[in-house]
């Protein structure tokens, strides 16, 4: 073990996948609280007129990402159905 405490911290990289003006400028992740998180973040710039530039931050549970990633949702609503039998 590395003796290194990773909370209250992360990593931001530029994301090199980006191929929307939505897609995120920066990926990466943190823990808070013991929890993981994914992080995406874009490049701003203020409206103001200042030119002066910031980060906009999405913050997401990787528990959270992953619990509907397995079925596609048409199978996952069906997996839920009560079976009435009509």
């Amino acid at each position: 073990m590395s003796g290194f405490d990773s909370e209250l911290t992360g990593i931001l990289g530029r994301n090199d996948r980006k191929e929307k003006d939505t897609h995120p400028d920066f990926k990466g992740n943190a823990t808070i609280n013991g929890v993981d998180y994914w992080i995406d973040a874009w490049v701003q710039e203020r409206k103001d007129g200042s030119g002066r530039k910031f980060f906009k931050l999405k913050f997401k549970a990787k528990d959270q990402a992953q619990a509907g990633a397995g079925k596609p949702r048409a199978q996952a609503d069906e997996e839920m159905s009560d079976d009435i039998p009509f």
